[in-house]
């Protein structure tokens, strides 16, 4: 039961990787990571909890983790292998770009919890588990990461409402 089930999670888990990281070959070496220490702490699983959580749960740990070892971002310079699921508009691949270049600047934490959302339609309260932190933070995360988005998305830039106190 647990195999078939950590099999059926694998296209959520190679999605959501490449979504957060952009480059296909990391994506794909971080689901491996996430599947070779599921597999071998497969007895750690509670049966009946939910298994896509816990997996978003070491794919998070392994990602933190690379992210403390701070070695440098790498971009793979072979074109003909990147895929992009778009429409074939020229106005669509420029959106879906722009879109992933915002999304890039996004602060880790708010894209985490946007991407897990938005693509992963997980609920608040299983991202709070998965992050391991309030459920009013993913909230706010959430909010901050999607009006910086708007703002990016727009062009706009953001001006301070300053009000005459006197």
């Amino acid at each position: 039961m647990e195999s078939s089930a950590i099999l059926a999670e694998i296209p959520r888990l190679r999605r959501y990787a490449r979504a957060m990281l952009g480059d296909r070959a990391a994506a794909d070496d971080l689901v491996q990571d996430t599947l070779e220490r599921a597999w071998s702490r497969i007895s750690q699983w509670r049966a009946g909890s939910d298994m896509r959580a816990w997996l978003f749960g070491i794919m998070h740990n392994l990602r933190i983790d690379q992210l403390r070892r701070s070695t440098p971002p790498t971009h793979s310079i072979d074109e003909d292998g990147f895929e992009m699921p778009t429409r074939p508009t020229q106005a669509d691949k420029l959106e879906v770009r722009d879109l992933e270049s915002a999304l890039c600047q996004l602060p880790d934490e708010q894209r985490e919890v946007l991407l897990l959302v938005a693509l992963e339609d997980m609920t608040y309260a299983e991202i709070a588990a998965l992050l391991d932190i309030p459920v009013g933070t993913v909230m706010s995360r959430l909010s901050r990461g999607r009006e910086r988005l708007r703002v990016i998305m727009d062009g706009w830039q953001p001006t301070t409402k300053l009000r005459v106190v006197r």
